[in-house]
């Protein structure tokens, strides 16, 4: 059993673990799927055939390992394999139009920290940072359907969706501060006292709320006196204005003696008083919702107490009515009787009166427009109690009732007609869009404060119809004037000397046009002549910028005839080769035209000069060269000949043909001698030396010689001898011609006149036109120094023409602009009635070749009367009509109502006038002016009882000023002369007396001085008295001017001509002259640098005189010395201008001798000089350094002197040319010729040498080289405009140096550079300014601040170094100072209900006429009459309100007060910085209250906020007072240094109570700012051992006698005891006293006791350093060696840019 106990927990165990390994195989089979997983790449690009939602798009799948290597895809789960393929919308670019982003509005911000909720306003500075967000959506254009974002985002990136922003901080509301407290709103019992504050700064951004803006406090002034009144009458508004309907009998009535003369009026008026009496016990809509009970239960009792009242009333007055009825019924029966004349009347008559009557009425001066009408309107009247309860009427019976009825216009609306047809096209042509328009009438003005009348007119922009078929609008077009001619002098700087003399200025220049306005020439209509397009018209109907005035020109300089030398005089030829039959013939020489001049050859003088001459040849032999000696009978040597070859030339040495030559002497063969060996050897002859002369005379012969040398001596037996010195030179004659030189001198061209040979069939040409002329000059023949000479002495082949054709230029007359239109007539019209009117025409080009010439006068001038009708309306007041009362109906129950007296309305017409007093249209005067007199007025019937006077009448004038008195009148009218009371003179004063105004006026310079301003006579002569063209005057003297303002006694401002004065004074100034950079004249072109090849050469400038004023400036100086101006060009000398020149070697100078041969060794020498070379040869000795050295040729030889029988070799010849290129392998070589012939047993020497070439040694290359361009050139005459630049070719050898140039010529090397070229010089352009413009209208219509402007404008901007525009455009002066007139409001008076304690009111205002300067100072009132001319506007409305209804507040009641005016425009700021969230402005109303009991029943107070423009930043900053004992004052104040409530963070807020521990009980303590202890002034502080305060001890006290005290001389120290008074004090003890107060009030040191003792520690240093110095035992004196070698003082100077 164990055994088998144990193999079943064997199996058992073997089955556990088999199954663990298995699960734990699977785990991990699982865990290595899960570790491979599906990836994909983004979506390709949309693709597809067609547009829209058809195409598809692909990606990348792949399977990868977590991680991140890619693997085989098996090992992914194949059925979570993502799509690779799907179907999108391919966007093309017309979706652009149907796809947009649509974006929402950003959401409020919400803070980032989330909730930790917002940061409190005591914490805050700026703000806390936020964050918004928006949604973004892709979607159609038409409907708003969304769409796939992939299709917006192909045209435009996603907007973004979130963005930061800023919470701002909390702002709290900020107040002003209380006003002072009101008096009690009772005079006896309990009452109340408010003060109240305005809201200057509204809650913002959750910020805390307005607290009250009102404070009460009890007040009780004393007890009542009997019992306190608890009623008060209150009357309401008045009510609707209407017109009581009543029949024909209640007018009837109306218009009776008596009120009851008819009876059919009586129902009807019952009823309207009834009506009336009912409304006076309606009390107020809001009191009905307080109290209705009350007020339902007192109607009946109101009513009864009415009509007692009523008949009361009437008591008193039925006596007068007694005493009047005879009077109305004689009135009566007066009224009757005309009455029945009038029904007498026929028919006819009857109708014929009704229409006038009803034509009168229509024809009435603004009847149709206004139809006013006098109505009446009633108010309520209530009896309240105080606490605000209507009661019974009964219960103020002790008050008398308000009147109830007044007389009003009835209210009407303005009512327009309809709109007018739209007028005609501003425009009937095709061109741009015109205006019409239309309008509507007014048919009844607004009255009674009806509705205002609309616009009247409408304008729209239009096209004529059948646009394409209209003709096109007249058209206006820029047109200028041909171009003036070119000038050079207005360029010209003030020092150049060319501006005294200007004639053959060229060069740049420039020229100036007219430009004016005309009508297009392409458009003209039909009606309008072609000369029409050319007529001037006003240049505000161009557009668009005009064509410039001014521009630049050239005037081409004249060019110089430059020639070539003269050539070397040719052999004696025929005149004419053709013709030898003449005897005599001529030598000539030529010259050739380098620069060819402008006009022609023919301003160059004569090229060719001609001597006459004997035996003239055509044709000539040349000797090309002579052939070898060859000795005669063909022996080796003595005697023979030399050949010539020869050629056939012609005069000018060319080739001709040899049977040409048939008459010419042939050359002869030379003699010559070859020498045998023992002979003398010579060498060959040098070439003929130039002739000494041109030609032969008296005193002059030409000469020219050539020269031999001995090569070898003789042998002293057999030979031939050398010849003696003299044969070794040969001299012959040369020009033997005479100095007779003859040329043909040609004079001027004159003037091209018309040829007499055109044929008769042009003789009938007109002279106006273009035709061939005829010039001619004269021709004469001169002999060279002496003058004219008979024609047949010179060639008259070559005699120049004296008959040439040319052009006869056309004639071209003056060309004139029509006249312009006569200016229009001015806008207001003239006084007198006359009027200048100015017409101009314009000189389109002026006359050229004899036309005719321009007229002086280009403007005329006409007075002319002016328009009829002058534009300008005005309104017209018509008389005021009768006045008009409330009807009878309505007032017939009232007091005094049978007597037609009181206060009622009257009402007047206004019509429109033009200036001229013609009628025009209402709506006119309505365009014209802004507001209305007024159509009504308050006017007052005098009932009988009543003194009636006149108006008064204008005071009596004075005779002077503060002399007599000045009187005005007025009368009693009518039966007011018979009564008592109104003959009462102190009551009714019927004179008035002044004394006359005292009116005194002083004159005052007032602003400042204007612009320096010149004489206005047009241009000016500028510097030196030298004439600038061109120039407006900009210097000179001048005048500037102040205004003058008067004022009088008052220092008030009044007109200037009250002080007899021009209004300014003016005077004298200077404005300094431009002076421009002053430079000296240009100094001679220095020598070239270099002799041979190219270099520079140099000129300079030197500063003179620096520019000031606005001159012109100099030119750029030379950066090292800044008052010179360099001006280097490049120059080629040319390399064969010197040569050197030798003259023949001399005879041997043996200095071994061999006295039997006379030969061995020898030295010669010759003469080498270096000379000017010239066409006829070497002409003079100049220095030697101006030849190249190295190429001088040898002065000096030696060599071996050849023996008899010797070879004698000739000198060598010139080396060969070495090859090119220079390779080191090549050679050159040179060669010499045997003379004479060795002897027997002897040999000639080699007679070749070859040496190799080097490069740079004996050969070289060669290149051209160029080189820079130079400054561009001008003519002398020029100052500007088109030069030339040239640059040098130069000929370099490969060492670098310069040869001349037929060295690269004869290699043929290619010259591809162009040597001159066309170039520019900026001209100095000086500024040109307009003409100043006139005079602006003022640009104040009074005052002193009033100013004209003129301006100009600049034509011509400053080029190149031309003079500057000044900086002043414009300048100013100052107007005429004028008084300014204007109305003012008064204040509002009280509010005051008339008749009643409380209710509604009228509270007035006036207008008053005020005068001032225009500044913002207050103005003085003045008498209206000086605003007469003013349009009743007061600070800019039109609208002039001089009565508003009003509320007095009933006792008891609690009311709103009016807003308060707006706040200042306020930004959100910090620290000075816009935080961006706009700027607000707030008004309030405040709580009023009068009684205590009624407090919980006020309204709540009112705030409104309005967002406005150009807000400020307003700071709010803590201030603190001084402490006072253990507290001080802290208040808030803004930056603008007004205190507030509120705006500064509480948490900052300093303390304004303190205490200390323990308390400051110690006397002359006081506890301190940190809380310790102090002692007061003049006290000092004993400290415990603890830090504590022990007691306060008097501090000791300088006094230093002041110099007032001359006993006190001696300084004492004494105590002070501070609570001396100071009457006790000494006299003469008055000084500065020092407190010496070591201790602070914390027991510490102050800091000064620290710098003292500082101080005598270092004293006490110094005092010891002193001591031990001077106590010093010293050294002895040591010597040093000195250099005595002095130093140079250099004194470095770094040049003044400035001079």
């Amino acid at each position: 059993m164990g055994v088998l106990k144990r193999g079943a927990l064997l199996w058992s165990f073997l089955a556990l673990l088999f199954l663990s390994i298995w699960e734990l195989d699977a785990q991990a089979a699982v865990a290595i799927k899960a570790t491979y997983i599906w990836q994909t790449g983004a979506w390709g690009r949309c693709m597809g055939s067609e547009c829209g939602p058809g195409g598809s798009q692909s990606r990348a799948v792949w399977c990868a390992h977590s991680e991140g290597w890619t693997t085989l895809q098996t090992n992914c789960n194949q059925t979570q394999r993502p799509d690779n393929r799907q179907k999108c919308f391919r966007v093309c670019d017309g979706h652009k139009e149907l796809y947009d982003w649509q974006v929402g509005a950003w959401t409020p911000c919400l803070a980032v920290r989330g909730a930790g909720g917002r940061s409190p306003a005591a914490l805050c500075a700026r703000g806390e940072e936020g964050v918004q967000s928006r949604d973004v959506g892709c979607v159609h254009k038409v409907d708003g359907r969304p769409a796939e974002e992939a299709i917006c985002e192909y045209f435009e990136p996603k907007p973004r969706l979130e963005q930061a922003c800023l919470i701002p901080c909390p702002r709290d509301c900020v107040l002003s501060e209380f006003s002072p407290w009101t008096p009690c709103s009772k005079t006896c019992g309990m009452g109340l006292q408010n003060r109240i504050r305005a809201v200057l700064a509204p809650p913002l951004f959750d910020g805390a709320a307005c607290s009250n803006l009102t404070e009460f406090q009890t007040c009780q002034p004393g007890p009542c006196q009997g019992e306190e009144s608890l009623y008060s009458l209150r009357v309401g508004a008045w009510g609707p204005c209407s017109v009581p309907v009543v029949s024909r009998q209640a007018r009837q009535a109306e218009g009776g003696s008596h009120p009851a003369a008819k009876k059919g009026g009586q129902k009807q008026a019952a009823r309207l008083d009834k009506h009336r009496r009912e409304g006076l016990q309606r009390p107020k809509e809001a009191d009905m919702q307080k109290d209705q009970l009350p007020r339902q239960a007192d109607k009946a009792p109101a009513r009864k107490w009415s009509k007692v009242n009523a008949k009361a009333h009437r008591a008193p007055e039925r006596q007068r009515k007694a005493k009047n009825k005879e009077k109305r019924e004689k009135n009566k029966l007066t009224r009757e009787r005309l009455r029945e004349k009038a029904k007498a009347k026929d028919p006819e008559t009857r109708e014929l009166i009704k229409k006038r009557r009803h034509r009168n009425r229509q024809n009435r001066p603004g009847g149709k427009f206004w139809d006013l009408q006098i109505g009446y309107q009633t108010r309520e009247v209530s009896c309240v109690h105080k606490s605000g309860a209507v009661e019974a009427l009964s219960l103020c019976s002790h008050q008398s009732l308000p009147v109830t009825f007044q007389a009003c216009v009835v209210t009407k609306d303005c009512n327009v007609t309809q709109w007018s047809q739209w007028s005609a096209c501003s425009k009937d042509c095709a061109g741009p869009e015109g205006q019409r328009t239309r309008a509507r009438k007014v048919s009844q003005f607004s009255v009674g404060g009806g509705t205002r009348c609309p616009e009247l007119e409408e304008k729209e922009p239009c096209n004529p119809q059948g646009e394409t078929l209209a003709p096109p609008c007249i058209a206006y077009t820029w047109k200028s004037t041909e171009w003036s001619e070119c000038r050079v002098d207005a360029l010209l700087s003030q020092q150049d000397r060319r501006r005294g003399n200007q004639t053959g200025l060229c060069g740049g220049g420039i020229q100036s046009r007219e430009v004016y306005c005309v009508l297009a020439a392409g458009d003209p209509p039909s009606h309008l002549a072609s000369k029409e397009a050319l007529r001037p018209v006003n240049s505000d109907l161009c557009v668009g910028i005009p064509p410039n005035t001014t521009q630049l020109c050239h005037i081409n300089c004249p060019v110089e005839c430059r020639l070539s030398s003269w050539s070397a005089w040719g052999p004696c030829t025929y005149e004419k080769c053709q013709d030898q039959s003449a005897k005599k013939g001529f030598k000539m020489r030529k010259r050739q035209i380098v620069n060819h001049p402008t006009g022609g050859t023919a301003n160059c003088p004569h090229l060719v000069e001609a001597i006459p001459c004997e035996e003239p040849r055509c044709y000539e032999w040349l000797v090309l060269k002579l052939e070898e000696c060859v000795p005669d009978n063909d022996r080796e040597c003595g005697p023979g000949t030399r050949s010539p070859q020869v050629q056939c030339v012609n005069t000018d040495g060319q080739r001709a043909e040899t049977q040409l030559c048939r008459d010419a002497i042939l050359p002869m063969p030379v003699i010559c001698e070859v020498p045998c060996p023992k002979d003398c050897a010579l060498s060959t002859w040098t070439q003929w030396s130039p002739c000494s002369h041109t030609c032969s005379g008296k005193s002059t012969e030409g000469k020219q010689s050539r020269a031999r040398s001995i090569l070898a001596y003789n042998a002293g037996e057999g030979g031939i001898q050398c010849p003696n010195i003299s044969s070794l030179q040969e001299v012959r004659s040369c020009n033997q011609h005479p100095c007779t030189v003859y040329h043909w001198q040609t004079g001027i061209w004159g003037q091209c006149t018309e040829d007499s040979s055109i044929p008769a069939t042009n003789a009938s040409i007109d002279r106006s036109s273009c035709s061939v002329g005829m010039q001619t000059r004269k021709v004469i023949c001169v002999r060279v120094n002496v003058g004219q000479v008979p024609p047949k002495k010179c060639p008259e082949s070559l005699r120049p023409d004296t008959v040439r054709p040319c052009f006869l230029p056309c004639k071209r007359d003056c060309l004139l602009s029509p006249y312009s239109e006569w200016s229009p007539y001015p806008s207001t019209c003239p006084k007198g009635g006359k009027t200048k009117q100015y017409r101009k025409r314009v000189v389109i080009h002026f006359p050229a070749n004899g036309g005719q010439e321009c007229p002086e006068v280009l403007t005329q001038e006409r007075e002319s009367d002016a328009p009829s009708v002058c534009p300008g309306y005005r309104w017209k007041t018509h008389k005021w009509r009768r006045c008009q009362m409330v009807p009878w109906s309505v007032r017939q129950d009232s007091p005094g109502a049978q007597e037609t007296c009181g206060s009622g309305l009257q009402v007047r017409a206004v019509s429109c006038r033009r200036q001229d007093g013609g009628q025009a249209d209402i709506e006119a005067c309505l365009k014209f002016f802004r507001s209305m007199p007024p159509l009504t007025q308050l006017c007052q019937l005098p009932c009988q009882e009543d003194c009636q006077l006149s108006n008064w009448s204008k005071f009596s004038p004075c005779t002077a000023d503060c002399v007599g008195v000045r009187v005005r009148k007025r009368t009693l009218v009518g039966k007011s002369k018979k009564r008592e009371q109104c003959r009462n003179h102190q009551m009714y004063p019927l004179s008035e007396t002044q004394y006359c105004p005292c009116n005194k006026y002083n004159a005052q310079p007032v602003g400042n001085w204007s612009d320096c301003i010149l004489s206005e006579s047009g241009r000016a002569e500028g510097q030196l008295g030298l004439k600038v063209q061109g120039d407006i005057k900009e210097c000179g003297q001048g005048y500037r001017y102040q205004a003058m303002a008067c004022y009088d006694q008052d220092n008030r401002i009044v007109e200037t001509s009250r002080c007899n004065s021009h209004g300014h004074i003016e005077e004298a100034c200077i404005i300094p002259c431009p002076s421009d950079c002053k430079l000296s004249e240009w100094s001679n072109w220095s020598r070239c640098s270099k002799s041979c090849g190219s270099g520079v050469k140099v000129r300079s400038k030197w500063l003179r005189e620096k520019p000031y004023n606005g001159g012109r400036p100099c030119p750029k100086l030379d950066h090292v010395n800044q008052a010179q101006v360099y001006e280097v060009v490049p120059c080629v000398s040319d390399c064969g201008q010197y040569i050197w020149l030798v003259e023949p070697w001399s005879g041997w100078k043996v200095s071994s001798v061999d006295l039997k041969n006379n030969c061995g060794e020898g030295v010669q020498t010759r003469k080498v000089r270096c000379m000017l070379n010239t066409v006829d040869g070497p002409s003079e000795q100049v220095e030697d350094y101006l030849c190249d050295p190295e190429e001088m040729p040898v002065g000096a030889r030696n060599s071996q002197l050849p023996c008899p029988e010797d070879c004698v070799l000739s000198d060598w010849g010139a080396w060969s040319p070495c090859p090119l290129p220079c390779d080191g392998n090549s050679t050159r070589e040179r060669r010499a010729y045997p003379i004479r012939q060795p002897g027997k047993d002897k040999e000639c020497p080699l007679s070749t040498q070859a040496v190799f070439c080097k490069l740079n040694s004996n050969c070289f290359h060669y290149s051209y080289n160029i080189t820079d361009w130079s400054t561009c050139q001008l003519s002398d005459r020029a100052v500007c405009g088109n030069g030339i630049k040239t640059r040098m070719l130069d000929c370099v050898r490969s060492d670098g140096k310069s040869v001349d140039l037929k060295f690269c010529k004869e290699l043929g090397l290619e010259r591809k550079w162009q040597m001159n070229a066309s170039c520019v010089v900026e001209c100095p352009v000086n500024c040109q300014l307009s003409e100043w413009s006139a005079w602006s209208d003022c640009t104040r219509t009074c005052g002193l601040r009033g100013k004209l402007w003129r301006r100009r404008t600049v034509i011509q901007a400053p080029q190149g170094d031309g003079r500057p525009c000044p900086s002043q455009m414009q300048q100013w002066k100052p107007c005429l100072v004028k008084p300014c007139y204007s109305w003012r409001y008064s204040g509002w008076s009280e509010c005051k209900s008339e008749g009643a304690r409380c209710g509604q009111g009228l509270r007035f205002r006036n207008i008053s006429c005020l005068v001032s300067d225009g500044s913002h100072l207050p103005g003085s009132l003045v008498d209206d009459e000086l605003c007469g001319d003013q349009e009743p506007v007061v600070e800019g409305d039109t609208h002039v309100v001089l009565q508003e209804s009003c509320t007095v507040p009933c006792p008891g009641e609690c009311y709103l007060t009016d807003w308060t005016v707006w706040s200042l425009c306020q930004l959100s700021c910090v620290g000075g910085d816009d935080l961006g969230f706009g700027s607000v402005q707030v008004r309030s109303r405040a709580v009023v209250a009068q009684d205590p009991e009624n407090l919980l029943q006020c309204p709540e107070q009112e705030l409104e906020a309005r967002p406005c423009t150009e807000g400020q930043c307003l700071e709010y900053a803590w201030r603190a007072a001084p402490w006072r004992g253990s507290s001080r004052h802290v208040w808030c104040q803004r930056s603008d240094g007004l205190n507030v409530t509120g705006g500064c963070p509480s948490a900052a807020k300093p303390t304004a109570e303190r205490s200390c521990h323990p308390p400051c009980t110690e006397p002359r303590s006081f506890c301190t700012e940190s809380g310790v202890c102090g002692c007061e002034e003049g006290y000092t502080e004993v400290m415990t051992s603890d830090g504590l305060l022990d007691q306060c001890t008097v501090i000791p006290v300088l006094e230093i006698p002041s110099g007032g005290d001359n006993k006190a001389d001696v300084k004492t120290i004494v105590a002070f005891n501070p609570t001396r008074p100071p009457a006790v004090s000494l006299p003469g003890r008055v000084g500065r006293t020092w407190f010496l107060q070591p201790f602070g009030p914390d027991g510490k040191l102050k800091t000064w006791v620290y710098g003292v003792a500082a101080g005598v520690f270092v004293l006490l240093v110094f005092i010891m350093s002193m001591t031990y110095l001077a106590c010093k035992k010293p050294k002895k004196a040591q010597r040093r060696q000195m250099n005595n070698r002095l130093k140079p003082l250099t004194l470095a100077y770094d040049g003044d840019a400035d001079m």
